[in-house]
């Protein structure tokens, strides 16, 4: 009876043992196995930012960054895909002096932009600030206070002047995302095109398409009117053409509809055909001495007295941007320059983006 209650607390002990071992051994295989798959594939997001994500709840909050100079509706474009990718989007805006250090000196600066940015619908929160490239503590910082789970940019390439990838860290660390870069449309397009103003019309008339929209968040009264209606009333057709300014001022937040194509005078039969209560213009127009018009576009709301003048935050127009230009017109040309050889690269490399 004693042998055999020796022999079962034996068994007992071996069992522990064996299984002990078992667990020894297989923690070590994962150990040597994890160990093995950091140094073959470094840049896969084993690092501990990547595996806290994984452990995060709540919603998916991605970041963008840009310059945002001369807002264009391929700016929107971005920042609406960026936003598919995630619930809520967290943008930064380059800082000023960031900007003269890796492209030339911005056109607008920051207080302009960051009102740009935060007029955009798809934008929830927006950083100022922001370097140009993703150092590693400013990476730390998006991660850590700004919960955010991925960074998100174009498929154009971002280098900076040394030639590396501003982006570099972001991928290695495995938090990189990249969307479809909106052919057609760029800052420095804009640019050129206001510099032929200047070239063409030395008197410096821009056009009366008010503020074509290049600063739409400001004054988004004012109608997209049509391409040719803009031609009459200025000494050039606008900078950008009717379904350009149309996608601007879809994407500012404080717009619900868009009239495509509005005549030139608010009538009595476009304000019962869409409902409107109440016709606001702002104070800062391109040109607001309407009393060289034949007939002043808001009469026929004056008249019904649902006309209100609404003080513009800001005295920019179109020909305040070109002044910018021409003053400083020698770095613009330099930095379009280089922009547009970085721009051909792309159109020779791109390829097919899935958003991961």
């Amino acid at each position: 009876m004693v042998v055999s209650e020796a022999g079962g607390r034996s068994e007992s002990i071996l069992q522990t043992s064996r299984s002990l071992a078992t667990w020894i051994i297989g923690g070590v295989v994962l150990g040597v196995s994890v160990a093995g798959l950091c140094l073959a594939y470094p840049e896969r997001p084993l690092a501990i930012w990547g595996m806290r994500r994984k452990k995060k709840k709540g919603p998916v909050r991605v970041y963008m960054d840009g310059c945002f100079d001369m807002m264009h509706y391929g700016h929107c474009n971005a920042l609406r895909q960026a936003r598919a990718l995630g619930d809520q989007l967290v943008v930064g805006v380059v800082s000023d002096a960031e900007i003269t250090a890796n492209k030339g000196p911005p056109v607008t600066p920051l207080h302009e932009r960051m009102i740009m940015v935060s007029a955009v619908k798809w934008v929830d929160e927006v950083i100022p600030d922001a370097p140009y490239a993703i150092t590693e503590d400013f990476m730390k910082k998006l991660f850590d206070e700004y919960n955010i789970d991925y960074i998100i940019h174009g498929d154009d390439p971002c280098l900076l002047p040394d030639g590396t990838d501003a982006y570099a860290l972001a991928k290695k660390a495995g938090r990189y995302k990249q969307i479809k870069r909106t052919e057609g449309v760029s800052s420095t397009d804009i640019v050129d095109n206001l510099a032929m103003v200047m070239v063409k019309n030395l008197k410096m008339v821009a056009p009366v398409v008010e503020h074509v929209f290049l600063i739409f968040y400001l004054h988004h009264e004012e109608s997209c009117n049509s391409p040719m209606g803009s031609a009459n009333r200025g000494a050039h057709r606008p900078i950008m053409n009717l379904h350009e300014r149309s996608l601007s001022v879809l994407a500012c937040r404080y717009v619900d509809e868009v009239i495509i194509g509005a005549p030139w005078e608010v009538s009595k039969d476009m304000i019962t055909t869409f409902n409107i209560s109440l016709v606001v213009h702002g104070t800062i127009a391109e040109d607001s001495d309407f009393a060289k018009e034949k007939r002043n576009p808001y009469d026929v709301p004056s008249s019904m007295g649902i006309l209100k003048l609404l003080e513009s935050p800001l005295d920019i127009t179109t020909s305040t941007i070109i002044r910018r230009i021409v003053s400083n017109h020698e770095a613009y040309q330099k930095r379009n320059e280089r922009k547009a050889e970085s721009e051909r690269r792309y159109y020779e490399d791109k390829s097919f983006v899935s958003g991961d």
